[in-house]
């Protein structure tokens, strides 16, 4: 590995989240705040816990951050031929898509300028994780939203509950500005992670992506249908998102809603 390589902006996004999450979680113990007094009192249940969650939401993120995120293979393997012929029968009522990049574009991808690679079922790029998200890490993205947000909002009540306000202020702030300051920047973040994860999780509930809910005006498969073709209900888009059930490609999922609108509209006639 070249030397400049460790400058890359991901290295360096990633270097910056370890970072500052070990910088927080130290400042909440080197203070006087109810994790520290626990661990005085002997009770290392709670913050054993906690730095278990500090641990999983970190190894959440790297996880997110480095995975293939579900990138289109250029040259399709043998086996994926197979596939392709296999559902040769289905009805082709989606104009075949081409990237100019990567030539080959199925239904749900896009291409990504910053990774310069086409990614199924893209959802939109995260320059704090310095990946996409897409088919494949999409789940944990969502997982990942959900314990950040727990452990953010832990640490909130902690840094809360070692602040003591007094005067003078002068004082109280070479005393408790770190720790004022690491409030703030938690309260801030808890904010941002509680609106990403709502927003995702209806996202989830309605088979829809970032991407396809912002610009389906530009979209080619979603101008053609006035409501979203791949919502299947609560229950089955949730099956297919974390479980992949029912399993297959979004070709094959569009073509299923397409021969069941027209069963609906010839019985009726």
């Amino acid at each position: 590995m070249a030397p400049w390589a460790l400058l890359s902006p991901g290295v360096l996004v990633r270097t910056g989240h370890t970072v500052l999450t070990w910088g927080i979680t130290l400042v909440l113990f080197l203070h006087d705040t109810a994790l520290r007094q626990w661990e005085e009192q002997g009770e290392l249940l709670l913050p054993l816990t906690f730095l278990l969650l500090v641990l999983g939401s970190l190894l959440l993120y790297l996880a997110v951050s480095l995975m293939d995120p579900g990138y289109v293979n250029v040259q399709p393997q043998p086996q994926e031929e197979a596939k392709e012929e296999q559902t040769a029968m289905v009805p082709q009522v989606v104009p075949l898509r081409r990237c100019r990049y990567c030539m080959v574009l199925p239904l749900r991808a896009r291409h990504c300028r910053e990774c310069r690679r086409c990614v199924r079922r893209y959802d939109h790029h995260c320059p704090w994780m310095e990946n996409c998200v897409g088919e494949r890490n999409h789940p944990l993205f969502v997982a990942y939203l959900a314990l950040q947000l727990v452990v953010l909002v832990w640490g909130l009540y902690l840094a809360w509950s070692g602040l003591r306000f007094f005067q003078p202020w002068g004082l109280w702030l070479r005393s408790s500005g770190l720790l004022f300051a690491t409030f703030l920047l938690l309260s801030l973040l808890s904010v941002v992670a509680g609106l990403l994860l709502v927003s995702h999780l209806y996202l989830v509930a309605t088979n829809t992506t970032t991407w396809e809910f912002v610009s389906s005006h530009r979209i080619a498969y979603l101008r053609q249908r006035p409501g979203n073709p791949f919502d299947h209900g609560l229950t089955r888009n949730l099956a297919h998102f974390f479980c992949g059930w029912p399993s297959g490609s979004w070709e094959a999922l569009w073509a299923e809603e397409e021969e069941e609108e027209g069963e609906g509209s010839s019985q009726a006639v």
